[in-house]
């Protein structure tokens, strides 16, 4: 079935009478069951697993928020010797960081795009975790040879494929033992929740998912949920308009004399661009804009923009970046306002 129709049909009630979507259950305790929501679910939230499990091709849990799938999974996982992007989200590196002093966690940062050198590091790894594309750089891995080199290590791969979405890649097609997401972000779509995900074919690895979500109390919320799974129903048609756009900005910032450079993987709705001026003229676009958003989430039907060097967990990106979320505008709207503000910045 083809990822468009899965992402609107699955985790749907099934049977006479039943409603065609899932409600709201609202319920932590059940009747003569021993089920407990913490340990068990609810429905709402097991259509959502359902839904994006079809979608990635494989067993998905849903957790409280991003940064709680990425701390489950780490906790799941425990590895000794960890692989990890130098160019990556930098909640999950402050994360890592922390559990450095903790535990004896051995870190070896890579170049994600370099393949060579992510191959090399695999040696001796537990685990492999991977974000492609980076966030905010944009950076893409090789995932056929990354999982390829990582089994043959006995090394599990994490992937995490918030900015793909399950329309731009499946990774455990390519060999990944776990791929997660930031359900907040293009799944949920709407800038109107939190939500996490995890997805696995391997059974032991999801009983330990599991077990990790339900003793560190990880589980999402009921209206999260629904909304997430609202949200997942028109992920295609989101993903295919703002991908339209993102092609299109792409080609008109890359012929703006104050663009200095774009970045842009090629599929997806995340593009960067670094103002010719550095950090000053980043923030003057910033705080042109009119229709564009600054704002530092993403993913939702908006275009949002923002300069990241300026949080410190960025630091390492130029200072003129602006990481760029795009929406389902029109293009036209969203180019006249990002050019007003791009041009403004030639006056000062």
């Amino acid at each position: 079935m083809h990822p468009a129709t899965t992402a609107v049909s699955a985790g749907r009630p099934i049977g006479a009478g039943e409603p065609l979507n899932q409600p709201i259950v609202l319920a932590s305790n059940f009747r003569d069951t021993g089920n407990y929501s913490r340990a068990q679910g609810t429905a709402t939230w097991q259509a959502l697993e359902e839904a994006v499990g079809a979608l990635e091709g494989g067993m998905a849990l849903a957790y409280s928020s991003g940064m709680a799938a990425a701390s489950s999974t780490l906790f799941a996982l425990a590895p000794r010797v960890l692989v990890l992007p130098d160019h990556s989200y930098m909640g999950v590196r402050a994360l890592v960081a922390d559990l450095v002093k903790q535990t004896p966690l051995e870190v070896r940062f890579v170049d994600i795009s370099n393949t060579a050198e992510v191959v090399a590091a695999t040696a001796g790894a537990d685990v492999v975790w991977v974000e492609t594309p980076t966030n905010p750089t944009l950076d893409v891995a090789d995932l056929d040879a990354i999982c390829a080199a990582a089994a043959a290590a006995g090394a599990k791969v994490v992937v995490d494929s918030t900015f793909a979405t399950p329309m731009c890649a499946q990774p455990l097609r390519h060999g990944a033992t776990v791929v997660m997401h930031s359900g907040t972000k293009f799944i949920g779509g709407h800038s109107d929740l939190l939500m996490g995900l995890t997805v696995t074919n391997d059974a032991d690895v999801h009983e330990r998912l599991n077990n990790a979500r339900l003793v560190n109390g990880c589980t999402p919320g009921a209206l999260e949920s629904f909304l997430a799974l609202r949200g997942l129903r028109t992920l295609p048609l989101r993903m295919e308009r703002a991908q339209a756009n993102a092609v299109d900005l792409v080609a008109r910032l890359r012929a703006h004399p104050q663009v200095e450079e774009v970045r842009y993987p090629g599929t997806g709705a995340m593009a960067s661009f670094v103002m010719r001026g550095g950090a000053a003229a980043a923030d003057a676009v910033c705080a042109a804009v009119q229709l564009v958003v600054p704002a530092t989430s993403l993913g939702g039907v908006e275009t949002t923009i923002e300069r990241r060097q300026k949080y410190a967990g960025d630091a390492h990106v130029p200072p003129g970046l602006i990481r760029m979320s795009v929406g389902i505008e029109h293009i036209d709207d969203i180019w006249a306002d990002l050019q007003q503000a791009i041009d403004s910045t030639v006056s000062r």
